[in-house]
């Protein structure tokens, strides 16, 4: 008679399926202990803080601003790496990808959100890939024009571009970012054309705007106030709903020309979906902390932004509001997904 393998005998089967069912178990159980530990010793190592765009825009800026007091709060350097590029999609994806370990983590922008309504493909889901932490600030962008264009108010610039249909160009940081689709919300909504001309960062256009190359742009407050404060630009209108404390005399572009106008932008922290619970707690305690903290609320707060500290769960109902915002401008502009 032959002899049946372990594979092949009933009950060896049954057997085998039973411990194995166990050892599954055992390990989820194993996990389920050790995981508030692993948290309680988070971070051993530095920490990298993906910014998805290049350096010198807005969300470099905050960046910038709050990891050095992060830093200090972990007890391990949080290292801010610029990976632009694809609308934000490389760096994005990129962490999307990531372990889910607490270890990298994006400073995500408004583009997160816009993105599924531009592009037929985008390589993660923004409301599936990605364990919300914090919005760390939201800010209004700001209208700006080379001083050589003769308009000095929105007013003015509507008149002028409506006599130019399709003869003045504006910069912004990217097809698809919010500086983009914040103009064509102005454009859409004053009735005019204008000819985009997208950069890889708010960085990158607002140096061909102040030499001069592009006459208009709408950067975040962040990067676009301290070039209207030394007149290397003209600032017209700010796209909040209220006027900013860092530049009480600029007017909102919809009180200066363009009523109902309103476009924010917001930067906020998330890591990789699967990061343990008691890891994004860590995290978002000690960047409320950090937004909290004097110098860091200061700096943020004099350069036009204003800080949030959402809880998770809120930052997370803010992200879904905000992609069928989005979505509903884009489609209201006409413009079609790439």
């Amino acid at each position: 008679m032959s002899r049946e393998s372990a594979h092949d005998n009933p009950v060896n089967r049954s057997s085998f399926i039973i411990h194995r069912s166990a050892l599954i178990l055992l390990c989820a159980a194993l996990a389920a202990v050790f995981s508030p530990a692993q948290a309680q010793q988070y971070p051993t190592k530095p920490v990298r803080l993906v910014v998805p765009s290049a350096p010198g825009g807005g969300t470099d800026i905050t960046a910038r601003i709050v990891a050095p007091k992060l830093s200090e709060f972990l007890g391990q350097q949080v290292v801010v790496e610029n990976r632009g590029g694809a609308g934000t999609m490389i760096g994005s994806e990129a962490v999307a990808r990531a372990a889910p370990d607490g270890y990298t983590l994006l400073m995500g922008i408004s583009t997160l959100a816009i993105n599924p309504a531009m592009y037929k493909k985008v390589p993660y889901d923004a409301l599936k890939d990605f364990a919300p932490i914090s919005q760390v600030v939201s800010l209004s962008n700001l209208l700006v024009t080379h001083p050589s264009l003769p308009a000095k108010t929105v007013k003015e610039l509507v008149a002028f571009a409506r006599a130019r249909p399709g003869r003045i160009n504006y910069a912004s940081a990217g097809v698809g970012t919010n500086p983009h689709l914040s103009v064509e919300l102005f454009l859409s909504m004053a009735g005019l054309r204008m000819v985009h001309v997208p950069y890889k960062g708010s960085g990158q256009g607002i140096v061909d705007v102040v030499a001069g190359h592009v006459p208009v742009m709408m950067p975040s407050i962040l990067t676009g106030l301290p070039h209207a404060k030394t007149g290397r630009l003209r600032g017209l209108g700010v796209t909040g709903s209220k006027r900013a404390g860092a530049a009480p005399e600029i007017p909102t572009i919809a009180e200066a020309g363009v009523p109902g106008y309103e476009a924010v932008q917001w930067f906020g922290v998330l890591a990789p979906t699967g990061t343990p619970r008691e890891i994004v707690a860590r995290l978002h305690g000690e960047i409320v902390r950090a937004l909290q903290a004097a110098d860091v609320r200061g700096r943020l707060t004099a350069d036009g932004a204003d800080p949030v500290g959402s809880s998770p769960e809120e930052f997370a109902a803010f992200l879904r509001a905000e992609t069928a915002k989005w979505a509903k401008v884009v489609r209201d502009a006409g413009i079609q997904p790439e």
